[in-house]
């Protein structure tokens, strides 16, 4: 099916693209969304005759988006999370997550602007994308912590304990090439 891009798609084209896609791409994502528009003759005319009017919309809408971006830069969000001793989350942190702590922090963003591979399941600091307009894009620091505590020594830059530290650790606690305990064999009695 041919369509013709209302706004910059990723992955697909700039405004005023006619792309060719699958249908039920476009019917149930870019024409409800309003991101394109069938390509027929009629519509390929009216696109013509309102395209400076979408263009300027669009530089509008980018301008305050950029805005928006620069006042926000660097913004980080803490999310507080069991974990077990491994650091793996009981849960997962989602897009819903995120956009509601970064709204508390005064970035007003919806789920579908956050872009997330794939959900959250371990503690740390993890780079998420943002996309506030089709063409500006901000990186969201997700601080996933136990405690605040934890989060602060996180944002730090300090690693919180999990299972390849603790490994250190026990290594460290056995002497240069002793055989650790438990190990050898048993003797036969």
């Amino acid at each position: 099916m041919d369509v013709i891009l209302l706004q910059r798609v990723e992955k697909l084209g700039q405004m005023g693209e006619v792309v060719k896609v699958k249908p039920g791409y476009a019917r149930n994502f870019l024409l409800p969304q309003k991101k394109a528009i069938r390509a027929t003759k009629e519509n390929l005319a009216r696109f013509e005759t309102e395209r400076a009017q979408l263009e300027a919309q669009n530089l509008k809408r980018r301008e305050e988006a950029e805005r928006v971006a620069e006042r926000v830069a660097g913004l980080a969000v803490v999310m507080l999370r069991q974990a077990g001793e491994s650091g793996q989350l009981y849960g997962s942190v989602s897009a819903r997550d995120i956009a509601d702590a970064a709204t508390e922090s005064g970035l007003s963003i919806t789920r579908q602007q956050v872009q997330l591979d794939h959900p959250i399941k371990t503690l740390g600091l993890h780079p998420v994308r943002v996309m506030l307009h089709p063409e500006v894009i901000i990186t969201v620091t997700v601080n996933v912590a136990r405690t605040a505590e934890e989060a602060e020594r996180q944002a730090r830059g300090e690693t919180v304990r999990g299972v390849e530290e603790e490994a250190l650790v026990a290594e460290a606690m056995f002497e240069p090439g002793a055989e650790p305990a438990g190990t050898g064999e048993q003797p036969e009695i």
